[in-house]
């Protein structure tokens, strides 16, 4: 494989995106941690189950918009290998066939590594496939969720409720009803990455048939819909600060916020989807930033 091509691969797995699985992994387990039981083993498998699904996700997302026509020269966002013949459909297939393997290898050992009962085996393996599921069918299929809006929900539960809180409970075998703010928290800060992506594309999208819910929303109420994504994760945070207060440094996260507040104002204020373009990016590593302030501060305090 030469320089390009492996280039060209990278690309298609959105490096910009993938903050996002080392974001929620980190918190689920840095609240593990305060709970008394960290395992760096199955921290590290989760992390690494969370990356191949959401790598997963990102390749079947290219090869679904592109067997429906979705991608086109008019797409303001960088061009995709496949969109630029670089990669064929027929390769792009056949290394989702290898992620999926791989997903499933991963989160297999995981499940191994992490079980204590035969529930807690049945109901991994169930939310394992669902995962796997999920990432393909986002685009790809007779009738892909993406396609109807319900994208959004199904990046808050898959990138905030279960990876905070599968992290979570692999590592301690609780859970905690405080655990929901976190993890909702992260849900939102990763719907809005999702969000910002569907806000860039937005007009492309109404006319390739890609119903997305910033599609839905329309342009200014889906811009005034990220600020209230953003404005939930802070609020989620600050709650369990407040209902599980230690020490001082449980608010450490609370440094980021003008950082997101910015963001915020900035995504409001930009009618141009093109000036969008770079806020993914940007979307991606603060939500990263956010939650590594957030673990940070509960493992000092």
């Amino acid at each position: 494989m030469t320089t390009n091509n492996l280039n060209i691969w990278l690309e298609t797995a959105r490096p910009k995106t993938l903050p996002l699985a080392l974001a929620t992994i980190l918190t689920g387990s840095a609240l593990a941690y305060r709970a008394g039981q960290f395992s760096w083993g199955i921290m590290l498998l989760c992390l690494l189950t969370a990356t191949l699904l959401q790598v997963l996700s990102n390749f079947a997302n290219d090869y679904g918009d592109h067997q429906k026509g979705s991608d086109t020269a008019e797409r303001i966002g960088p061009l995709r290998g496949i969109q630029q013949g670089a990669i064929s459909a027929k390769q792009l297939k056949t290394a989702l066939k290898w992620l999926v393997a791989a997903g499933l290898l991963s989160g297999g050992l995981l499940i191994f590594t992490a079980y204590r009962s035969i529930g807690d085996l049945l109901a991994f393996s169930l939310l394992g496939v669902l995962a796997i599921v999920a990432a393909i069918t986002y685009t790809v299929g007779t009738k892909p969720y993406g396609y109807m809006g319900l994208g959004d929900i199904s990046v808050f539960i898959f990138f905030g409720l279960l990876a905070v809180g599968g992290t979570y409970y692999l590592q301690t075998h609780s859970l905690d009803f405080t655990i929901l703010f976190p993890a909702a928290a992260c849900g939102f800060l990763s719907t809005a990455v999702l969000n910002i992506n569907n806000l860039r594309d937005i007009e492309q999208d109404a006319k390739a048939g890609k119903n997305t819910l910033a599609v839905r929303l329309g342009a200014h109420k889906g811009r005034v819909y990220h600020c209230i994504l953003l404005g939930l994760a802070a609020l989620c945070y600050l709650i369990f600060a407040l209902l599980c207060f230690r020490h001082m440094t449980d608010f450490l996260f609370i440094i980021v916020l003008p950082l997101l507040a910015k963001h915020a104002m900035f995504v409001y204020r930009s009618k141009d989807p093109l000036l969008l373009r770079p806020m993914l990016a940007q979307m991606s590593l603060l939500a990263l930033l956010t939650n590594i302030l957030f673990s940070l501060g509960l493992l000092i305090g």
